[in-house]
């Protein structure tokens, strides 16, 4: 019985602190995505459908293909690239999903530096 206690508690503790991921309720819609660039709150707006985002960024307009790996992982490769660095496809994978949105970690595919935001969906489209 000493034994299987602390097994007990390990699983219970653990299940108390999985990430709801319920990714394919975010394949499609229209987000928000806020970041600060410079000490300054900057927010784009995208609309995703299975297989193409369109983002709008101060006044902007990027298209890019949107290839699935898994329900909460996908490629983002940009469709008319302005120079080397809008060439390379950025990995996007989706961490914890909540009602209205998600969080998620992203960069650019095979660098092993990434980072995270949060994306909240405005309309399901």
């Amino acid at each position: 019985m000493k034994r299987f206690f602390p097994f007990l508690a390990i699983l219970l503790l653990n299940s108390c602190f999985n990430a709801e991921r319920n990714c394919k309720d975010f394949r499609t819609g229209t987000y928000e995505f806020e970041s600060y660039i410079n000490g300054e709150l900057q927010t784009s707006r995208f609309i995703r459908t299975d297989s193409i985002e369109i983002e709008n960024y101060q006044g902007k307009t990027d298209t890019s293909s949107v290839r699935w790996i898994n329900d909460c992982e996908y490629i983002l490769k940009n469709l008319n690239p302005q120079g080397m660095a809008e060439e390379k496809p950025i990995h996007i994978k989706i961490l914890t999903t909540t009602k209205n949105g998600y969080k998620f970690e992203y960069g650019q595919v095979g660098d092993p530096k990434k980072a995270r935001g949060e994306v909240r969906k405005i309309s399901e489209d």
